[in-house]
């Protein structure tokens, strides 16, 4: 009986120490209900009322009426209207590599040893788990997304997720002796930015974002000294070479409009239905499918992609963060539909609304005003 007993202890004890080393008890989870914001618009005047700093999503932090901050072991979902945490995921045996957001999902990548090697998705509203993959990305990798497609990339390789599915659609390596300099996913598909060791041109290409076929590849002159760098890959695909924005047509990659950027200038892009957003240097641009500006007006940042308007099913107006306002504005003319009237706004921001609620995301933290 002793000799049961002290066995029984003995298992007792490795139990322990095992579930204490175990991805489930370094996991942290909460749930929450669905999201409630309240419908209306923001009022004609409104002022910061919380903030939050943290390793912010790539493209939307606003998400099935959720804000979505990430941290070095996960990620936080806030009330927009409180700024107060919703729910939770956190892993402390891990780092998290990448998060993004698409679909009603945060999809979020951890490393758990030398390799970001394990993909979770969340339902953004409630934080339920959707579903959970093994990985075998490499430790540098970044996560960005657009409808139905999560990418994930690093200088070497791209692979494409279904966030809905958790399948691994494609994968692309960079040709031997090549790097990417940069990838952007959006409407048009994949884009990428290569280069390869001893060329004095750079390649610029697109593929199908949900087979991965090829559809063009255009060379590009690789600047001397100056900055070369992919902006997006939406309505227009669009580049920053040496001094100017290049937008591109997505059919064979031909340039259809170049925009001098002074040097210094901020840049940002954005995705507006048919309509390309890029502001330079504090003026923001509409352009239309040929390339052409349909309007230009200053603005101290982007709006994010808008919604579907549902009354006209095309898209909602542009929430653009002005000098002492966030200024809506139809895509199409770029004229002001409406006016929220705010002090002190930053630069380089990217604004939405939720109900009466407006969400800023800067570089490092986000705002929310009411």
């Amino acid at each position: 009986m002793l000799v049961w007993a002290a066995a029984t202890v003995v298992l007792l004890l490795v139990a322990v120490l095992l579930w204490r080393g175990s991805d489930a008890a370094a996991t942290e989870s909460t749930t929450a209900p669905p999201a409630d914001v309240p419908s209306g618009t923001p009022a004609g005047a409104v002022s910061e009322t919380w903030s939050a700093d943290g390793e912010l999503p790539t493209g939307t932090v606003v998400q099935s009426g959720r804000v979505l901050v990430g941290s070095a072991h996960g990620v936080r979902a806030l009330d927009p209207l409180t700024g107060e945490e919703a729910w939770h995921y956190t892993r402390s045996n891990a780092r998290l590599c990448g998060l993004t957001a698409t679909n009603g999902l945060a999809v979020a990548v951890f490393a758990t040893a030398d390799r970001c090697d394990e993909a979770v998705a969340l339902n953004a509203g409630t934080g339920v788990r959707a579903w959970t993959r093994s990985v075998r990305f490499a430790d540098d990798a970044t996560l960005t997304s657009t409808d139905r497609i999560v990418l994930a990339s690093n200088p070497t390789g791209i692979v494409t997720i279904d966030p809905t599915g958790d399948n691994i659609r494609w994968r692309y390596a960079a040709p031997a002796g090549c790097r990417f300099l940069g990838t952007a996913a959006g409407s048009a598909g994949i884009a990428v930015l290569q280069r390869c060791a001893g060329a004095t041109l750079a390649q610029v290409r697109l593929f199908d974002g949900f087979s991965g076929e090829a559809h063009w590849s255009r060379d590009v002159a690789l600047p001397e000294g100056g900055e070369i760098r992919l902006l997006g890959a939406d309505a227009l695909p669009t580049l920053l070479v040496d001094g100017e924005v290049q937008a591109l047509t997505p059919a064979d990659g031909t340039v259809l409009a170049r925009l001098p950027v002074p040097e210094g200038a901020d840049v940002q892009v954005g995705p507006a239905g048919t309509v390309t957003l890029v502001r330079v240097d504090g003026r923001l641009l509409g352009l239309d499918a040929t390339g052409a500006t349909l309007w230009d007006l200053p603005a101290l940042g982007l709006p994010a992609a808008p919604g579907i308007d549902k009354d006209t099913r095309g898209p909602a107006a542009l929430l653009v963060p002005e000098d002492g306002a966030f200024v809506q504005r139809d895509p199409t003319t770029g004229a002001a539909l409406g006016r929220s009237e705010a002090a002190d706004l930053p630069e380089d921001g990217v604004a939405t609304s939720i109900g009466p609620v407006v969400v800023l995301r800067l570089p490092d933290r986000v705002l929310g005003y009411r």
